[in-house]
């Protein structure tokens, strides 16, 4: 009657073990390393990198990303925007005009480039006045005298050096200059002298004559003939 007291702790005693082995074997599956506890989210988080890696899309995605088109955008958008302010720069650039005084935008006055009137005044007696208006399209200087030419006459007429300017008179396109003759001498002094019906007008430097209207009857000139230099007034060329 002892023997079945026996078989109950043995019977107990196995299944423990059994238990025991169980639990040994879950223990060994569940980890690999030396330490003998197994990490259940570190393997899914090992495997993300590689799966990036391994993907073309993935690799590509952040050269051809935000950062990358902002960064090149804004270098072109810089670029546009220099050379649009230097060509603005460029366009609206504005030039002076042209000094008047400069060689280059002034002409001498000539036949050319002006009309002439002379015209026989009251006051001083025996005097006529030269007018000469500017009809080109640049600033004309008169250099020196007028060269007078009348009919009949065998020299051009001296000048009075004492009616010199201190500058070269010039005339604008429009205006006008003056000078000066002296027909004749009112107290005889000039000889018998004669009546000229036609009367040329020539300018410093040029060849080319300009002919002046004279009145109907003529003009008497003797040997007295003198002409003033080219002035800008009038009264300057009468006194």
């Amino acid at each position: 009657m002892r023997t079945p007291a026996l078989r109950r702790p043995r019977t107990r005693l196995f299944a423990a073990a059994t238990l025991a082995l169980a639990a040994l074997s879950l223990t060994a599956c569940g980890t690999n390393d030396s330490s003998g506890v197994r990490s259940e989210g570190a393997a899914p988080a090992a495997s993300e990198p590689s799966a990036a890696a391994s993907s073309p899309g993935a690799a590509e995605k952040p050269a051809g990303g935000s950062a990358g088109a902002s960064g090149s955008s804004g270098t072109a958008n810089s670029g546009h925007s220099t050379g649009h302010g230097g060509n603005g720069a460029a366009t609206t650039k504005k030039h002076p005009a042209g000094d008047p005084g400069d060689p280059a935008n002034r002409v001498p006055c000539s036949a050319a480039n002006t009309k002439i009137t002379a015209a026989p005044v009251e006051r001083p007696l025996n005097y006529m006045l030269l007018t000469v208006t500017n009809t080109g399209s640049k600033l004309c200087d008169l250099n020196n005298y007028p060269i007078v030419k009348f009919e009949g006459a065998q020299s051009v007429p001296p000048v009075m050096e004492d009616s010199k300017p201190q500058a070269v008179t010039s005339l604008k396109p429009g205006e006008r200059g003056y000078a000066g003759i002296i027909l004749s001498a009112g107290d005889g002094s000039g000889g018998e002298g004669y009546t000229a019906r036609s009367l040329e007008i020539g300018f410093d430097g040029s060849d080319r004559m300009a002919r002046a209207a004279l009145p109907a009857g003529g003009v008497h000139i003797d040997n007295s003939l003198r002409v003033t230099y080219w002035l800008s007034d009038a009264s300057d060329a009468l006194s």
